[in-house]
């Protein structure tokens, strides 16, 4: 499987730099763990060992209150060569058909999701139903029906569900959003969100609207949906969409190649966005208001995030995103610790009901008012 999120395609990296670079001097001696920690740990279970299983696995090496201890996979072959790399016990690996009986071991505490978009709701009810946390990749489902059943199952089972929203924790990020909560912006008028790449594999899973549940909104789009919201502070109450489709081989019915697509929200301002798989080099947000400016490219790649607002560059530390989403769950499993900007399923839901209005947008071709 591919790398789950070719950012740094756009970027004219290979897709080998895109696994290793996260792990390599971008982050070195940068993340904010705590040596010394004697706290807790999370011990996780990685569903679905593919490209960014397999990156976020590399990255965890590194966390200090979070540790892989599981894998489950349909293919025995990833199992086993994941148990020597990574000294995973026998007990603690499955495959699809007996992963149920996680919920008899006692050494995990939470299954990461980390399959095609398709396949994530069933798996985190039947996390749930194990009695373990669940942690999803985003998108968290394919609609918000299907996300408000894995809220709904989650509660029901006393659990935790989380989302891999890892920008949520990167340190660029959070100080754009402290400069605009702290109104160094002033009043907020208007965000722009572009995220694209040229998609490779016309066999990949992410062009299969069943596996994938769409095309490139549900891949990258969600980034600038997300970003959306936390940039601005506000949740659109209407969306209109434009969809262009140039090449009806590879992007076939209801996997979309590129969507254009605005946000209004409660204070006036508006939002634009982009995205694409026909075109690279896309990773941008701009915020504008009265008084200043930010503007960050790349803004969610997995390497080094740059930025820049109307007082300077931002120069917070390098982090390896993964490994500080992993700890920051650790503390939010175990310490209901509360991050600036959510990661729970609610959020994710959020997002979900976005793109389902979009995708309505482009259909009906009107303004849809939306209710978050």
């Amino acid at each position: 499987m591919n790398s789950r999120r070719d950012f740094l395609q756009k970027l004219g990296l290979s897709a080998l730099a895109l696994q290793l670079a996260p792990l390599s001097g971008w982050a070195a001696g940068a993340d904010n763990v705590e040596p010394h920690y004697d706290g807790p740990l999370l011990r996780v279970a990685i569903l679905g060992l593919g490209g960014y299983g397999t990156m976020v696995a590399e990255a965890m090496q590194k966390c200090t209150k979070a540790k892989l201890v599981g894998v489950v996979s349909g293919t025995p072959s990833k199992v086993k060569a994941w148990q020597s790399k990574y000294g995973i016990p026998e007990k603690n690996c499955y495959n699809y058909e007996n992963f149920d009986n996680i919920k008899n071991n006692p050494d995990i505490d939470a299954v990461y999701v980390i399959t095609p978009n398709g396949l994530h709701h069933d798996f985190v009810i039947r996390t749930a139903a194990a009695g373990k946390h669940a942690i999803c990749e985003k998108p968290m489902a394919v609609n918000a029906q299907e996300g408000q059943a894995m809220v709904d199952a989650c509660k029901k089972a006393n659990v935790k569900l989380l989302v891999g929203y890892r920008m949520h924790f990167e340190p660029k990020t959070l100080e754009v959003i402290r400069m605009r909560q702290s109104g160094e912006f002033g009043k907020i008028r208007f965000f722009q969100g572009q995220c694209g790449f040229t998609i490779g594999d016309p066999t990949q899973w992410r062009l299969n609207k069943k596996l994938a549940g769409g095309g490139s909104m549900m891949d990258i789009g969600i980034y600038a949906i997300n970003g959306a919201r936390y940039m601005t502070g506000e949740d659109p109450v209407w969306v209109t969409a434009q969809e262009t489709k140039t090449d009806t081989v590879k992007f076939k019915e209801g996997v979309d190649e590129t969507i254009q697509f605005q946000f209004g929200f409660p204070s006036g301002a508006v939002a634009s966005c982009l995205s694409t798989y026909n075109m690279n080099n896309l990773d941008r947000f701009f915020l504008d208001g009265e008084k200043g400016f930010a503007e960050m490219q790349p803004s969610t790649g997995y390497g080094p995030i740059r930025g820049r607002t109307h007082l300077g560059e931002l120069n917070q530390p390098i982090t390896t995103h993964q490994t500080v989403q992993m700890d920051e769950m650790a503390d939010i499993i175990f310490k209901n610790k509360q991050p600036v900007v959510p990661v729970n399923g609610e959020e994710a839901v959020k997002d979900l009901k976005l793109i389902d209005a979009i995708y309505l947008a482009v259909k009906t071709g009107k303004k849809v008012e939306v209710s978050l």
